[in-house]
């Protein structure tokens, strides 16, 4: 091995080590992913908040509030999937928005956004299993202590369905995906003859110290709380889009990323805005209606008892945690590909990538991020106690999560227009409708949703956390990832494709 540094502004600092082939020999993925591989990635990481997550919002701004934050959040994600349909062909690499900003923003822009989006994969995995654990709970009638128990065993199950082969986590994903796609559309089904938009939706009204009342016959205002309400139920409308985001990290394991990643994006965003909007609106227009679904922690569940009665519970609740199964089995996917492409590069500790010798799936990464989130979890568990503990791990956590993605979503809008800015000869098998514009869109409603984040007292706990995640993982960087950072794909085509770096070669 040898070690050179970098001259150039952008990589100052920075020493990279020329490894032989047996370093990359130990590190190979395996092509095995389509079109219709990719939409189920996509598709099955966000399905999740459309069973929970996103009702809470109607707290904060009645239905139409909800409605509004709704349409704004989805124009966030449409100018951020198609900036990222551009430049996932662009720089077919697992890195994805890790080598989007490193590409354009050197190597600690990259580092930065790739922390962003660690925040984002390690947490989220936690509190979905916490809310799988729930149900599991309620299904099987066992005590709050027995919590841990569903944790340990979903994160085994499932990282280990992972680490078996990228075929088969595929299959799994797909099964599950358009298992839970049935779910939503076997509710909306039996909601439409029964659904009383105006009765159940808009049943929210303002009482005289301006928190919400319910109105027994409904027919309330559209906008309860205002314009004001619109903007605070941001934050919430963004699980029915979060995670999206991560199908360029299979770039490596498409069997052609050029053409179908770009179709598998568009393909997930669609049917995640047909289903976003069908939930919000059938899901409020029956019995409980808009003010049970905003203090409700499981909404689709209410909904079906709502039409079918509440004798059916076990089994609802057994259909119910099938959209937590998919997000579970897709984001775990995505968490290890994340820290494998930062360990490969050197920005992590370079043992976190080493993958399978037959299965070629990246298991320590895997396991790696499983017991971070993991323990986490159980200090906090164990510290705070079980009420307080589950009330942390679904609130701070998520909170974390959906900072965390947040401010990586800036970073690879910045990304999108410094590549269209500076770097139009690199080829660009796919181009965004809406260019630079989209990409600004993205920037604001994100920064405004951060904002409304900072505002609630609930939210700012959790970008504390994120806070020193950061100062953790900059201060572990800064005294020794950047001294040990290898020529991965990401890191060549940074330095050959897009600056000036590679002249001090």
């Amino acid at each position: 091995m040898a070690e050179v540094k970098t001259t150039d502004g952008k990589g100052k600092g920075v020493t990279y080590t020329t490894v032989d082939v047996t370093y990359f020999e130990q590190r190979a993925l395996k092509r095995h992913a389509r079109v219709w591989s990719l939409w189920a990635l996509g598709v099955g990481a966000v399905i999740s908040g459309h069973f929970s997550g996103w009702n809470l919002g109607i707290a904060s701004g009645g239905w139409g509030g909800m409605f509004i934050a709704a349409v704004i959040i989805a124009i966030m994600y449409l100018g951020l999937t198609f900036s990222i349909a551009e430049m996932s062909p662009a720089l077919p690499h697992t890195g994805a928005a890790y080598s989007f900003a490193r590409t354009t923003m050197g190597p600690w822009g990259g580092f930065v956004t790739g922390l962003c989006e660690n925040v984002e994969y390690v947490i989220t995995p936690a509190v979905v299993v916490s809310f799988i654990g729930s149900y599991m709970g309620s299904i099987f009638g066992t005590p709050p202590a027995f919590q841990p128990v569903y944790w340990i065993f979903g994160y085994i199950i499932f990282v280990g369905l992972n680490v078996v082969g990228v075929e088969l986590s595929f299959r799994v994903t797909l099964v599950v995906t358009l298992a839970a796609l049935a779910c939503l559309v076997a509710f909306w089904v039996s909601a439409l003859p029964v659904a009383d938009f105006s009765r159940w939706a808009l049943n929210i009204g303002v009482g005289p110290d301006g928190t919400a009342v319910e109105l027994p016959n409904g027919g309330g205002p559209f906008l309860p709380f205002g314009l004001g309400g619109a903007f605070a139920a941001l934050p919430f409308a963004v699980w029915l889009f979060l995670a999206i985001e991560q199908l360029p990290l299979a770039a490596e394991e498409s069997v052609d990323p050029k053409t179908d990643m770009p179709k598998g994006i568009m393909l997930g965003m669609a049917t995640l805005i047909v289903s976003a909007f069908m939930i919000l609106w059938l899901n409020s227009s029956v019995a409980n209606g808009s003010f049970g679904l905003s203090t409700s922690l499981e909404p689709l569940l209410d909904g079906f008892k709502a039409i079918y009665g509440t004798g059916l519970a076990k089994l609802l609740a057994g259909v119910a945690v099938i959209g937590l199964i998919a997000s579970f089995h897709t984001i775990i996917y995505a968490q290890g590909r994340q820290i494998y492409s930062l360990s490969r590069a050197g920005y992590f500790p370079r043992g976190l990538s080493v993958t399978h010798g037959e299965r070629k799936t990246p298991h320590v990464a895997m396991v790696a991020g499983a017991l971070v989130g993991l323990l986490i979890m159980l200090v906090i568990w164990f510290a705070l106690g079980a009420d307080a503990g589950a009330a942390a791990i679904g609130g701070t956590l998520l909170n974390m999560a959906v900072f965390g993605a947040m401010l990586s979503y800036v970073m690879q809008a910045i990304s999108f227009i410094l590549l269209r800015k500076n770097m139009g000869h690199i080829e660009r098998p796919y181009k965004s409708p809406f260019g630079i514009p989209g990409a600004v869109a993205t920037i604001i409603i994100a920064l405004v949703t951060i904002y409304y984040q900072l505002s609630d007292p609930i939210y700012r706990s959790g970008v504390i956390g994120v806070a020193i995640w950061f100062a953790v993982g900059i201060a572990y960087f800064a005294a020794y990832g950047r001294h040990k950072l290898v020529l991965s794909p990401e890191e060549e085509f940074a330095l050959s494709k897009g600056t000036s770096d590679y002249k001090s070669y």
